[in-house]
């Protein structure tokens, strides 16, 4: 297992280069969709476009990624809908809100197209609409860990600067974080918007107004950037807890210089790469593994940044 994964590991490296100039891989054989929720603007998902494209171009399918520009959740259904009428082999998506994208998953399902939920939803709500399996990470239990970890290192209140509000999904990262930190949630969730100059400045705001505010969570580089720039505009940057989701060039930055204490990585290659390779196997052999993968959390910290550092923003 171990050597499979280091010869996978090493392929990534071998094909990064063409890989960042294409967001599908075109070859011979199945054809599969992934429909994310994220708008254009959100560039922590070039990881997981390079994750498909490496997938599909090792299994030789045809890998094609949609998504809404503006992050209209809306229009996501829309977008599965107009996927399953092309009659793919499978589809790969996210299930940022289950209330909107239960129906046109569902009618996937029964149109006999294999489904396998990835990133946003629970291996519960995957198993509720009919999919094969869910790949990712469980988004309450990473932030309660999270909070267990804050509280051990002396968080007592925080701002939660919440990028993607319209998304239930990813709230539960400052559930579980005020869970873990042992807090009530109250008004600590910023709805921040996905504009840098509104989030510097909201930021900027909440913590001019809450100065016994010791702690921030981000949930992912189009919240953390920002709020790294207004933490080092006040003269905060390393002296106020600062946790994150995800990683990203700017996010690795933070935690080298300190700004940041950690970024919990999710490992967005994983939740793309494996459900491609899935799905070809179970297309082509009927095999497919007996549980859900949680690809997270993992914390990234100062040490062992190399590789991190080396990668982050293309498959870390």
């Amino acid at each position: 297992m171990k050597s499979t994964l280091k010869a996978l590991l090493m392929a990534a490296v071998v094909v990064a280069a063409p890989m960042m100039a294409t967001s599908s891989a075109s070859a011979e054989g199945e054809k599969y969709i992934l429909v994310s929720h994220a708008p254009d603007s959100d560039t922590w998902w070039n990881t997981i476009k390079n994750g498909i494209a490496l997938a599909g171009e090792q299994v030789g399918a045809e890998v094609e990624y949609r998504n809404p520009p503006t992050g209209d959740i809306a229009d996501m259904a829309r977008i599965i809908e107009q996927a399953a009428a092309s009659s793919p082999d499978g589809i790969i998506t996210t299930l940022a809100d289950y209330d909107v994208l239960k129906g046109p998953i569902t009618n996937a399902v029964d149109q006999g197209i294999d489904v396998i939920i990835m990133n946003t939803g629970t291996p519960d709500q995957a198993r509720e609409v009919g999919a094969l399996m869910y790949v990712g990470q469980p988004e309450y239990d990473a932030g309660f860990a999270a909070g267990l970890r804050a509280k051990g290192e002396g968080v007592t209140k925080f701002l939660c600067v919440n990028h993607a509000i319209q998304q239930p999904t990813v709230g539960e990262r400052c559930r579980g974080y005020a869970d873990g930190l042992g807090i009530d949630l109250g008004d600590a969730m910023m709805d921040s918007g996905t504009d840098p100059s509104e989030i510097k400045n909201k930021v900027l705001a909440y913590l001019s107004a809450n100065q016994d505010v010791d702690g921030i969570l981000t949930l992912g580089p189009v919240s953390a950037d920002p709020t790294i720039a207004a933490l080092k505009e006040n003269g905060m940057a390393g002296s106020i807890h600062f946790g994150t989701f995800d990683l990203g060039e700017e996010i690795v930055k933070g935690i080298k210089d300190g700004t940041i204490n950690w970024g919990i990585d999710q490992q967005p290659f994983l939740q793309a790469y494996l459900p491609v390779v899935i799905l070809a196997n179970w297309d082509r052999y009927g095999v497919l593994p007996g549980n859900n993968i949680n690809s997270g959390p993992g914390f990234v910290t100062k040490d062992g940044l190399t590789k991190v550092e080396k990668f982050a923003g293309e498959y870390r």
